[in-house]
């Protein structure tokens, strides 16, 4: 589904305003939408959907309930759907840089591109922070990012029918080789050394194809770059041997895992740990100043586990924790969407009539 995102600048006087639109953050729309609670949503990317969608689209995901398996953007896609009947305002490809407390207990927010907002609450959904991938450093590499050296796959055909060399030994490296076998004219697998950090079967699978000479896998290096016509070449790569080999190449796919930076959000005055933010409670996942609240991966709370189902659970509890914030005189009642007219009325459904 797509998305359009509001022209930035002006200042929008809100209840909410959630930090993040990856799959928690879009869910913390729906339970916020649940109460009539109205929210703008901000991302530093210019599309929806988090890491899920920039970094691994086309990955199943298995553990969604009662989804045996769907991939990031399906997951994503599904989500918009749900919660469309709640308008939510999309404000995409900026970074808020300022959160500062009002005297009448609301916030100021402000982002990149000068957005403002007067907002009630905050729900911040912002995953493992800002994360860029970690780049290859070797004379010359960078001018060819974006036309032969990528750091993500987000149109996977283009790769198709060329030779690839691929770096990396993580499931990200592991998980795009086996996929491109058959597909690209060439795979090569090319990591620094015997080690991986994948799954172990995906190593099983392509030590196989490695065998079976569907693929090729090289421990070394990358110590160089050849060019022919203005274009990369060959790659020369330097093994544990000191012998440096040249190996030819259409494309280049690096995945060297991502470097997770909180940013603006270290100045706001949150209590973090270890790159995180702490919750005061699991009750509603408030952080230490009122009135924000934290969601997701970017969380920290004794137990916590880094699943998507997770911060879902922690969205539904965090919508109820900031209501009174919204509704100081209004008594919030636990209702049921599959019972409820009130909730039928907000989802715009029938409500069902039982003989």
């Amino acid at each position: 589904m797509n998305v359009v995102s509001t022209p930035p600048g002006g200042l929008h006087e809100t209840d909410a305003v959630i930090i993040g639109a990856g799959p928690v953050g879009l869910f913390q729309v729906f339970e916020l939408g649940l109460l009539e609670i109205k929210a703008h949503v901000i991302d530093s990317l210019h599309a929806v959907g988090g890491q899920c969608v920039e970094l691994y689209p086309d990955k199943p995901i298995y553990d969604i309930p009662a989804i045996p398996s769907c991939t990031g953007q399906e997951l994503t896609d599904g989500l918009l759907k749900q919660i469309e009947p709640f308008g939510a305002t999309y404000h995409l490809g900026q970074e808020v840089t300022v959160v500062q407390k009002r005297e009448d207990g609301r916030f100021d927010v402000e982002t990149s591109l000068g957005t403002k907002f007067i907002t009630k609450t905050i729900f911040i959904a912002a995953g493992v922070g800002s994360f860029q991938p970690r780049t290859m450093k070797v004379d010359g590499i960078d001018a060819f990012e974006g036309s032969q050296l990528f750091y993500r796959v987000k149109n996977p055909a283009m790769f198709e029918g060329k030779n690839l060399v691929i770096c990396g030994g993580g499931d990200s490296a592991l998980d795009w080789a086996l996929n491109f076998v058959g597909k690209a004219e060439s795979v090569v697998l090319l990591h620094r050394r015997e080690d991986f950090r994948a799954a172990p079967a995906s190593v099983a699978k392509m030590k196989q194809l490695c065998d079976e000479y569907e693929m090729q896998l090289i421990i070394g290096q990358v110590s160089g770059i050849e060019t022919k016509d203005d274009k990369l070449s060959e790659l020369r790569v330097t093994g544990a041997d000191g012998v440096t080999r040249r190996v030819p190449l259409d494309m280049l796919l690096v995945f060297y895992g991502l470097s997770p930076k909180l940013g603006p959000i270290a100045e706001w005055g949150l209590d973090i740990e270890r790159k995180q933010l702490k919750v005061v409670s699991t009750e509603k996942f408030e952080t230490n100043v009122p009135g924000i609240f934290a969601v997701g991966d970017i969380n920290t709370y004794p137990g916590k586990k880094k699943l998507i189902l997770s911060g879902f659970h922690e969205a539904a509890l965090a919508a109820f924790g900031a209501a009174p914030y919204i509704f100081p005189d209004k008594k919030i009642h636990m209702q049921y969407t599959t019972t409820s007219p009130k909730l039928h009325k907000v989802l715009g459904v029938e409500t069902p009539v039982f003989d």
